[in-house]
């Protein structure tokens, strides 16, 4: 703010200055010179008194655009008003209160600006010529450029402010989105550090398991010690399965990294079996001789975005969610389709925008008067389905002619997920564990 007003006090000097010798204009420059001294002033004590890592707070950067935009009023004033060209710089406060400041901010510069604007066209001093002419507007152009600075006002921190909130709101969303990916790193990397600390103990654990059966075969003659040694043996062969399984979790288990397509989606859907709204899965191949279900990678982003979209459907479902699977050969879909109140159709060419508000308003849930559909939860699931090769489609079930097929009699919100096959299918279980050995005799 220091800074952006220096540049400001330098241009005010410059074009007084330059209207008294290059144009010789007739100005009252003490009163002038002293309207730029009190900027000056306030500037070297902000600089004096507030450190450089200082942040203002809100009221003190509200105070700090208002003194500027109070000083530039009067040094309109002083100049000719509205029919000083410079007179559109009342625009650059408001501006910056609509990309900086809170609403409530913003609405105070605004308000001060337009009332500013109206003194401005009535009380100013003239400017004027060293040869005694006064150089003024005509009275159609004053009025022209005091609706215009409105209507600019009006505009311009309207549009800075939506623009702003926009930028805001996909910056939490991103962040948001980046935790949940960090933690789903953070769970990945757990397993790794499982398969270490499984690596790491084997060693002790058969040396207590190699010392336990010694003292076993010591202390036949003692079966009180004999049976803590072999319950020592024994718990020492527990320990090693569990850390050799624990090791083996998200490692060598082909069936934790792959797993077939309608497996995938029910795992995705567990959540949310439980919560008094019917469920239903369906699957069934396109094409005649596609009958194997495709094999898909288990990745969290895939399941993550597709639970997102089941919490969805069953938040705003009545009584059943269908979960519909189809795969042919070039593609895999999986289709969501709720008996709610379905997408406002005003909404559905934004749906996946962070922070969008809930469906309808007949939705709404008494029990959670601040739940907002439609917003992040649906923002992340489609940046994770997009990342992954999918794609998104969104309709209600009375305009879904986009869709195979028909969607259930009834049916709201209609959620369609497809990928390339060749970008999903990992082929068969059987092809990627190998072939069974034979057993020799």
């Amino acid at each position: 703010m220091i800074l952006l007003r220096w540049f400001a006090i330098a241009g005010q000097l410059t074009a007084v200055t330059v209207a008294q010798w290059m144009f010789g204009l007739q100005l009252a420059f003490g009163l002038c010179y002293l309207v730029i001294g009190a900027s000056i002033v306030g500037n070297l004590v902000a600089g004096f008194v507030f450190p450089q890592n200082k942040r203002l707070s809100e009221r003190e950067n509200l105070a700090m655009v208002l003194f500027d935009l109070l000083q530039l009023t009067a040094l309109l004033g002083l100049t000719g008003g509205l029919h000083n060209p410079f007179a559109l710089l009342l625009l650059a406060p408001v501006t910056i209160s609509a990309t900086a400041l809170s609403l409530r901010s913003t609405l105070v510069l605004c308000a001060t600006a337009i009332i500013a604007a109206s003194v401005l066209a009535f009380w100013h001093l003239p400017l004027v010529t060293q040869s005694g002419d006064v150089l003024q507007l005509p009275g159609i152009f004053v009025f022209g450029h005091w609706i215009a600075l409105l209507i600019a006002i009006i505009f311009t921190s309207a549009y800075s402010r939506r623009v702003t909130s926009e930028v805001h709101s996909m910056a939490d969303a991103l962040s948001a989105t980046q935790m949940v990916l960090a933690r789903e790193q953070k769970l990945s990397d757990l397993s790794g550090v499982v398969a270490a600390a499984a690596h790491e103990l084997g060693t002790p654990l058969a040396t207590i398991k190699l010392a336990s059966t010694e003292l076993l075969g010591d202390l036949e003659d003692r079966p009180d010690l004999a049976e803590d040694a072999a319950l020592i043996r024994d718990q020492a062969d527990r320990c090693r399965d569990i850390l050799r399984d624990m090791g083996r979790s998200g490692k060598d288990d082909l069936h934790m990294q792959r797993a077939p397509l309608t497996a995938v989606i029910k795992e995705a859907a567990e959540p949310h079996l439980d919560r008094g709204k019917a469920v239903i899965f369906s699957d069934n191949p396109m094409v005649v001789g596609q009958g194997r279900t495709p094999t898909i990678p288990r990745r969290p982003e895939i399941i993550h975005g597709l639970r997102n979209l089941v919490q969805n459907a069953v938040d705003f479902a009545d009584t059943t969610v269908w979960i519909e699977t189809e795969w042919s050969p070039d593609t895999i879909s999986v289709r969501i389709i709720d008996d709610g109140p379905g997408f406002p159709p005003q909404d559905l060419g934004r749906i996946g925008d962070p922070f969008l508000r809930r469906r309808s308003s007949s939705a709404a849930d008494p029990a959670r008067p601040a739940y907002e559909g439609m917003g992040l939860g649906l923002f992340i699931a489609k940046t994770f389905l997009e990342r992954g090769g999918g794609r998104l489609r969104f309709a209600n079930g009375s305009d879904s002619g986009w869709l195979r097929g028909l969607p259930p009699a009834g049916s709201g919100a209609v959620v369609e997920v497809v990928w390339p096959r060749a970008l999903l299918d990992l082929g068969s279980d059987d092809a990627a564990m190998g072939e069974n050995q034979h057993l020799i005799a």
